[in-house]
Parts: structure tokens; C-alpha cells; sequence
């Protein structure tokens, strides 16, 4: 294959993956903030240069779409937290590898201590000690993984915040994984699909191949077509994740928000993560 032809691919590939989560900007919001081409993160105010006072700040435009994970509601229910996990990965074709190294995990289980590391765990509960915390990719409005990767294989999609993935651009330097602070990304070491159970295979969401870095969409697929992330699905009983646009005043998120206090991971490091969760 010439360069030409390769660069198109890629290009390609790039333009496709964007078009899938665009619709589920309209889909997900009615406000006014779907008009808005301003990329200004949640949490970010820019300054109004343009106002009679010089100190007013303009609110957060555009869409940003997050998480807020309630783990009072997944204490002492593991099989809960086992049913999130497994619905991400029959929606997205994760293969079941038995090793550590190798393992593929878009959302999986965790103790407090490696979750929440900037958080003391010195006589911490014994709900805390016996129960592990949900975790997956933060789609953080500076993420790190975007500013290294030399091939834009990771980017974020303006339009609602999501950090997606080109596996046709994906040259598998891992760069990415280097500069998640999360280790919220996995490397496909060899051919993952022997590793999926014919009986789990979802026909609608393309598998993997070796040599690229895979993570959580967001379920960008599932959004273009009006449908709710897999893991809020799957637990949507029991309102343990609560998912929207963290940028609307008045979305369910936006409202739990207010009222919860919530804590993130590595919030020191300024990547300014889209998931929230209650402790």
C-alpha cells in the first residue's frame, strides 16, 4: 500500500469514528448548548473580554458528557458492579484474557486505594476495606493521552467531550498508555477475537486487531443511535450511575452534582475528569 493511499485510510477511518458520536449531541439535550461551537470545558470559565466588567467570565459552552458513580448503591453488591462490567464488554467485544499483562478492560473493578490514591486509606472504613470501586476512562477535558499521541488515533470529540479512538491510525507506540495517569488504556499484545465467546460477539460493534491501544468510547455507537452508555443500562434500576451533560444547569448529573458531594481521581493532576463519584 502507498503512503497516499495509507494517509487516505487513516484519514478516512478518522472521519468516520467523528461522524458515529456526533448525532448524540441532538439526541441527549435539547438546550441551547447544542448550538455552540465554543470547546469550553466543564469546570473552565473563559474570561468575557468583550463585557463592560473586565472580571465576568462566560459560562461553559458547547457538551460535556460525563459519569457520576454513586458507590453507596454498589456496596455489598458485587454482582452489581460485575453487571456493569459485563455489559461494556458484550456492547464493545472485549476478549476474557486470564493474564494481568494482557488483559483487555474498558471498565473494571478496583480497591479505594488504587483507584483513589491521592486519598488517604489509613483507618479507612471496613465498607471501604471490603468493597471495590468502579473505573474506566475519564474523558478528561485536558487529557494527557491526546497531547502525545503522534498520530491523532486518540482524539476528543469537541462536540460532547468524549475521548475517542481511531484503531486505524493506531501505530501501537503506546504513548497514550505512558501519558494516561488512569491506566484507564489496554494493548492488544495478539489477535484478542480467539478470546471472545462466539455466543458474546456483538455483530454491531467492530472487533480489535493486535498492535493497538483500546479503552472506553463512552459508548459513542450506542449514543448516536439515542441509547444510554452500556454500564448506566445495565444498573439503571438502581440509579448507581448517573449519566448527562455536565455542562447543562439543568440535566440529572448537573443536579446530583449539587447536591452530592463528590470526590475524582488524581484531581491534582489538572486533567479535569468527566467522572465523579459519590463515596
Amino acid at each position: 500500500m502507498d503512503n497516499k493511499r495509507r494517509k487516505f485510510l487513516k484519514m478516512a477511518g478518522a472521519t468516520a469514528l467523528a461522524g458515529i458520536s456526533a448525532p448524540a449531541v441532538i439526541k441527549l439535550t435539547a438546550t441551547p448548548a447544542v448550538a455552540s461551537t465554543a470547546p469550553a470545558a466543564h469546570g473552565a470559565a473563559a474570561a468575557d473580554t468583550h463585557s463592560a466588567d473586565a472580571h465576568a467570565v462566560e459560562a461553559p459552552q458547547g457538551v460535556r458528557l460525563g459519569l457520576v458513580i454513586d458507590m453507596r448503591k454498589f456496596y455489598g453488591k458485587p454482582e452489581l458492579l460485575d453487571k456493569a462490567v459485563a455489559a461494556c464488554n458484550h456492547a464493545h467485544n472485549i476478549p476474557q484474557i486470564d493474564s494481568k499483562k494482557s488483559e483487555i478492560k474498558w471498565v473494571w473493578k478496583t480497591p479505594f486505594e488504587n483507584a483513589f490514591p491521592e486519598h488517604s486509606s489509613y483507618h479507612s472504613s471496613k465498607v471501604t476495606k471490603e468493597n471495590d470501586f468502579l473505573v474506566l476512562c475519564n474523558h478528561c477535558d485536558e487529557p494527557p493521552c491526546v497531547r502525545v499521541c503522534p498520530t491523532k488515533a486518540t482524539f476528543k470529540l469537541e462536540k460532547n467531550g468524549i475521548i475517542a479512538m481511531d484503531y486505524h491510525r493506531c501505530i501501537g507506540c503506546r504513548f497514550c498508555m505512558m501519558g494516561c495517569p488512569y491506566g484507564a488504556r489496554s494493548f492488544n499484545w495478539f489477535d484478542p477475537r480467539p478470546h471472545i465467546k462466539t455466543a458474546d460477539i456483538n455483530p454491531d460493534f467492530p472487533t480489535r486487531m493486535r498492535g493497538v491501544v483500546e479503552k472506553c468510547n463512552l459508548c459513542g455507537e450506542r449514543l448516536a443511535q439515542g441509547m444510554e452508555p452500556a454500564c448506566v443500562e445495565a444498573v439503571k434500576e438502581t440509579g448507581a450511575i448517573v449519566f448527562g451533560d455536565l455542562n447543562d444547569p439543568e440535566s440529572e448529573i448537573r443536579k446530583v452534582l449539587d447536591e452530592e458531594h463528590t470526590i475524582q481521581r488524581k484531581p491534582s493532576l489538572g486533567t479535569k475528569p468527566s467522572v465523579f463519584y459519590i463515596v
